[in-house]
């Protein structure tokens, strides 16, 4: 298995190193992480401004919460891949920093300041990678990352400079018939992909829902919709 290109859309140079395959949650990471920030302003492209976004469909829509409130609109995405950031000059993409909120408590605060460079996501032919440019863990759920019968929830942790494929078309098709419905967090989409910033939840956290979470992203694919 090759790795997948997202990095190379930061770092053209740097060679890309396959891990012990054996944790397939963490596939591949980059020879340097520390480089991948370097990213010059014309790296990604803002779909909101792209000429061509209209005529093109997006891939997926991106939705920024604190707790139990979305703040701020969907995010909309054309283009193969989006930076999904605080507030850095360097490069375009979805700016978390601009979401303005009212009484936001100190830990959603203190949560936002790891955000940093966040996160690169990025549409490939096999699923949708994440690959986290932060220097805090993110924290991933996705029906196709679920063990299959498995009714524990299950959520990975990915250190940063290293990427995850978040969604995996192939087993998405085989799941869509066979979904358990109950899930205690919420409605349950088969097409769509939680993030969290910094804090876990689950089983193993004291957060047992991601409505518990500071600072997450809901990532709704739009491809097998």
């Amino acid at each position: 298995e090759s790795p997948p290109p997202p990095y190379s859309r930061l770092s053209p140079n740097d060679e890309q190193k396959p891990l012990d395959l054996s944790d397939s949650t963490l596939s591949y990471t980059e020879t340097e992480a520390t480089n991948s920030p370097n990213v010059t302003p014309g790296d990604f492209s803002d779909a909101s401004t792209s000429p061509d976004a209209v005529k093109r469909s997006h891939w997926c829509n991106v939705a920024y919460w604190e707790h139990r409130t979305r703040v701020g609109r969907l995010y909309t995405v054309y283009e193969q891949s989006v930076s999904i950031f605080y507030d850095l000059p360097q490069g375009n993409g979805f700016c978390l920093g601009q979401l303005n909120l009212e009484n936001r408590s100190e830990t959603v605060r203190r949560t936002r300041s790891k955000i940093g460079y966040g996160i690169l996501l990025s549409k490939e032919p096999d699923g949708v990678w994440a690959y986290n440019r932060s220097e805090h863990p993110i924290f991933v759920n996705s029906p196709t990352l679920d063990i299959p019968n498995c009714r524990t929830l299950i959520v990975r942790k990915v250190m940063p400079g290293y990427s995850i494929k978040v969604f995996d078309y192939e087993k998405s098709c085989l799941l869509q018939h066979t979904a358990d419905l109950d899930y205690a967090d919420g409605p349950y989409d088969p097409n769509s992909v939680r993030i969290s910033f910094a804090k876990g939840w689950g089983p193993c956290y004291s957060r047992q829902f991601i409505t518990s979470c500071p600072c997450w992203l809901e990532i709704l694919l739009s491809n097998n919709r």
